[in-house]
């Protein structure tokens, strides 16, 4: 049974950090790249950040560059997103997804390359 499980997020006031983290289990791990995604109230999800397999590639938003940094360990199953300097925009329910082979650069952020995805945490930024 494919479980994939977010967890990390809170509230945190601007300027904080958090990190977020994702559990996945079912399916082979390594064979996956892995994804972060969020949705803020009234707004389409959208991509945040994406890892390749081996974790050599990593993608990033315009908009978290510079202060998120995203990361897997495929010995623990487990995807983490190190979010800094956050600011109250950042707010959002933040998804872990996985999808199988490695997203050529363009398509890292297309949702439909992404089969498995989490319940979703939420972080909440105060200003």
């Amino acid at each position: 049974q494919v479980q994939v499980v977010e967890s990390g997020g809170g509230l945190v006031q601007a300027g904080g950090s958090l990190r977020l983290s994702c559990t996945a289990s079912g399916f082979a791990f390594d064979d996956f790249a892995m994804g972060w995604f969020r949705q803020a109230p009234g707004k389409e999800r959208e991509g945040v950040s994406c890892i390749s397999l081996s974790g050599a590639s990593t993608y990033y938003a315009d908009s978290v560059k510079g202060r998120f940094t995203i990361s897997r360990d495929n010995a623990k199953n487990t995807l983490y997103l190190q979010m800094n300097s956050l600011k109250p925009e950042d707010t959002a329910m933040y998804y872990c997804a996985a999808g199988y082979g490695d997203p050529y650069p363009r398509d890292v952020f297309e949702e439909t390359n992404f089969g498995y995805w989490g319940q979703g945490t939420q972080v909440t930024v105060s200003s």
